[in-house]
């Protein structure tokens, strides 16, 4: 795979990032991209390793090792590497329906498994990912496939994220007739409404949507289905349904001071931000960083979003509070290859935030205690407090206070990114469909079938939240599954 010395020749190397205090001036992406040699070098470093952990994608320690979609990735790099564009985009599409979204939005666990990464930086898998199916785009070599049979079985799915247009796109591929249902008023769930559009323009997602309706999927937006489509109706209308909402409860803090003006989970701030921009409403009719001292409570990628939006907004200054340590600059030992690699790194949003402030914006091991209030009932402060994770009787890490370590962090705005709890559990409980310990649709991997009958689940709804890649993973293979449960077998992988 790749040039048989190319790891040894050609170091890594990826695109330039626009320069931060340029960027946070307009909503445009923020990766430039490289020329076609230098993504041909890029590819030659691939090794013949014998056995690639890039594409296996498991979960070690509780973190994805490798890609969770087992993309071909020494097949296209190697290919890449000998100029057969088409040919790579070919081996991409055999296991990654949208490439363009995961090659912008995932983490890349695939990397962070690189038998190179061992001892020398790993293979810019992503970036090639993703220039392959740019070209393909820009070659006219994405086209719309219909299939050529219909089965005339019905599938509904319900929410338009990573799980469900997944599903959707294999179902269709099978030939059932699917009919999608997504209660905003686009499509395209987490990718249209919870990822801003630096980091996925919302052009690339609409491109998509059209694609797969020019294949036969029917779309239907500002439709919830349990509130303004009955349940019953659902299953009464279609052969199967696919349950992939995502877990769209929150994590709230409910300390003093919560009911404060000013202080919002992070879906509203970012939905509402990328809602305005699409509907060219900057009017007041989203939730302004502009000016304020925005708090932002919660690392990961939403956190970051906060942080990056905040910026775009010319915020006046910007703190983001994360409960645990730092992670360290390399590996630790109990962080071992092929793990991911929990290391310290700025992501897009605390680049720009240290860019423009002068350090990166997050203090660790640091939590709230209470919200500030002024007369009018307005957010002013967070008070925060450092703490140290220590042992209870039951052997497990809880969160201790350090005496002194007292802060006031002024604060207008104060954004709750601390994660999710699971799906909202409106549309389950009127299915009649069994929850887990966590309150996730109960439905085992690889059948994904939930206590109903002809009702399957995927995605953050059934596996609680994760990366994207996940989501992509399971649609998949939710589609299997189902198309199984309606044809008696599956020919789709």
């Amino acid at each position: 795979m790749g040039k048989p010395r190319g790891f040894i020749e050609y170091l890594r190397e990826l695109p330039l990032d626009r320069k931060a205090t340029e960027r946070i001036r307009d909503w445009q992406e923020f990766h430039l991209h490289m020329g076609d040699d230098k993504l041909q070098e890029q590819g030659a470093r691939c090794m013949d390793c014998g056995v690639p952990f890039c594409h296996t994608g498991t979960l070690i320690s509780g973190m994805a090792a490798g890609c969770p979609i087992h993309n071909l990735i020494p097949e296209w790099n190697d290919l890449v590497y000998r100029g057969l564009w088409k040919e790579a985009l070919d081996r991409l599409h055999k296991t990654n329906n949208f490439p363009e979204f995961t090659g912008r939005v995932c983490p890349a666990p695939c990397e962070g498994s690189c038998v190179l990464g061992i001892n020398a930086p790993p293979v810019t898998i992503k970036n090639i990912e993703c220039s392959i199916i740019d070209k393909g785009w820009e070659e006219g070599w994405v086209v719309p496939e219909a299939p050529k049979n219909r089965t005339g079985k019905k599938v509904a799915v319900i929410g338009s994220g990573p799980a469900g247009l997944s599903a959707a796109a294999q179902l269709n591929k099978a030939g059932h007739l699917v009919t999608v249902f997504e209660r905003a008023d686009r499509i395209g769930g987490l990718l249209m409404y919870g990822i801003p559009n630096m980091k996925l323009d919302k052009s690339l997602v609409l491109r998509r949507v059209e694609m797969m309706e020019k294949e036969g999927v029917t779309f239907v937006t500002n439709t919830e289905v349990g509130k303004t489509y009955a349940a019953e109706k659902l299953l009464k209308e279609f052969d199967a349904v696919i349950l992939a909402t995502g877990a769209t409860k929150p994590r709230d803090l409910p300390i003093e001071g919560r009911n404060l003006k000013g202080v919002h989970f992070a879906m509203e701030f970012l939905q509402g931000n990328t809602k305005s921009l699409l509907d060219g409403e900057r009017n007041g009719s989203f939730i302004n960083a502009e000016g304020k001292n925005v708090v932002v409570i919660g690392g990961g990628d939403t956190g970051t979003d906060c942080v990056g939006t905040s910026m775009r907004h010319s915020c006046k200054s910007l703190v983001q509070i994360e409960i645990l340590p730092k992670p360290p600059m390399d590996r630790s030992k109990d962080n071992p290859w092929p793990e991911w690699p929990k290391v310290y790194k700025m992501d897009y949003g605390q680049e720009e935030a240290a860019a423009t402030f002068g350090a990166d914006p997050r203090v660790y091991l640091t939590t709230a205690k209470k919200f500030e209030g002024d007369e009018n009932g307005q957010v002013k402060a967070v008070h925060t407090v450092q703490i140290e994770w220590q042992k209870n009787e039951k052997g497990q890490f809880v969160p201790k206070e350090v005496h002194g370590t007292e802060k006031v962090e002024p604060a207008q705005l104060v954004l709750l990114a601390m994660g999710f709890l699971g799906p909202e559990q409106a549309l389950l409980e009127q299915l009649g469909v069994e929850r887990d310990a966590r309150s996730n649709a109960k439905a085992d991997y690889d059948v994904f079938a939930t206590s109903v009958k002809g009702v399957f689940a995927a995605g953050d709804a059934r596996r609680g939240q994760s990366l994207v890649v996940w989501a992509f993973n399971e649609g998949r293979a939710v589609a299997r599954e189902c198309d199984r449960y309606l044809m008696g077998e599956s020919d789709l992988p």
